[in-house]
């Protein structure tokens, strides 16, 4: 009875072992499991007791699969079938092989995956093929607040907001930044503060390294008596540096720009009378774009933003104005991070009265949602 019932274990454990993948190294070492995937440097094999194990591409000399693989070679072609190892090179039987079995040097193989992972691989190629609107959109949210009480009363808050759609052929992104301020410490209380810009871009990649791209923008700045700001332009940029952790963009353009300035007073330093009224006024003008743009994992958790854009006005010449804008975010989960703002936004033609810097320093949270790309 007991030497039966060690018969059947053997067995079981046999056919276990059978019904498995195996990897032999040069080492001699015998590796079993399930192949899940790999990338023509590593392989990645699921083991029962071991858990995941990643295996170097150059150690292994065997491969006996028991279930089928997917392999693509370097020429784009791919085999398809159970897996056996002949004369140093990988020969594939299946219904994607000739009959007599097709076979592969291990160095021509770039990827191997299972069937599992080959369909997940072509289900998202399908996807950057032909992506629809909906796909690849991710975001964030930077918010800030700053509180004073006392013998003094003043409340800041700003929020700002992005998200991008980013394929290898193009990106949306639309954006959106509000601050609003208030000292209340003297009676009446007075805004201190509120400013409102939003806008969307458009980039497509007609090169690899060249891109076109198209731009709207809208700003309004009640301190400014600005009631509204228009911008339409484009233009075409340059991918100077392209890799996973950086990118660095150089674009140049031309836009059309329409500035719209609301009536105010000012006090008149010889009265009479007491004040003086500036009447409300519209600028339309050409202007060109010059800029760039740099996004770079600094670590493993921080990421830093700047984009700087100089805006010659070629209607009135000598006018100009510039943006620049950096962000520094640190992050502290997958979707939270904290976040250090700076913006200066210049005219050199402010209404009278007025000057013609805004700047922001603000650090708050950081909410993103979709796809990590910011």
């Amino acid at each position: 009875m007991r030497r039966s019932f060690l018969c059947v274990i053997l067995l079981l454990v046999s056919a276990a072992v059978a019904a498995a993948d195996q990897v032999t190294l040069k080492n001699g070492d015998r590796l079993t499991g399930t192949i899940v995937s790999g990338d023509g440097k590593t392989l990645l094999l699921k083991t029962e007791f071991a858990g995941d194990i990643t295996i170097h591409w150059d150690a292994i000399t065997t491969i006996e699969s028991a279930q089928n693989l997917n392999l693509t070679l370097k020429d784009g072609s791919r085999l398809a079938g159970k897996v056996t190892t002949q004369d140093g090179k990988f020969v594939v039987a299946g219904t994607a092989a000739p009959a007599s079995g097709a076979s592969a040097p291990k160095d021509v193989i770039v990827a191997v995956r299972n069937d599992a992972e080959q369909k997940a691989f072509d289900a998202q190629a399908e996807k950057m093929a032909h992506p629809k609107f909906t796909y690849f959109w991710g975001g964030l949210f930077d918010m800030g607040l700053a509180l004073t009480q006392g013998n003094s009363s003043t409340g800041t808050f700003t929020l700002s907001a992005k998200a991008v759609r980013a394929t290898p052929r193009d990106k949306i992104t639309l954006y959106s930044t509000y601050i609003y301020g208030n000292d209340s410490s003297t009676s009446p209380s007075r805004t201190t503060a509120n400013a409102l810009s939003a806008g969307i871009r458009g980039d497509y990649n007609f090169r690899p390294a060249f891109f076109a791209f198209g731009t709207a923008d809208f700003e309004t700045n009640a301190l400014q008596h600005l009631d509204l700001r228009t911008v339409f332009g484009g233009g075409f940029g340059y991918h100077a540096i392209k890799t996973a952790r950086s990118t660095f963009d150089v674009f140049g353009g031309i836009t059309y720009d329409r500035d719209s300035f609301g009536t105010y007073t000012l006090t008149n330093p010889t009265p009479p009378p007491p004040l003086t009224t500036i009447a409300a006024s519209v600028q339309n003008s050409a202007e060109a774009v010059v800029g760039e743009e740099f996004d770079s994992k600094l670590n493993k958790s921080t990421m830093l933003t700047e984009r700087f854009s100089l805006y010659p006005n070629m209607s009135h010449t000598g006018d100009y104005r510039f943006q620049f804008d950096s962000t520094v975010a640190m992050q502290l989960k997958n979707w939270l991070s904290w976040h250090l703002t700076f913006s200066d936004h210049f005219i050199s033609y402010p209404p009278p009265g007025l000057l013609g810097n805004d700047i922001l320093l603000s650090t708050g949270l950081r909410v993103t949602w979709g796809k990590a790309k910011l």
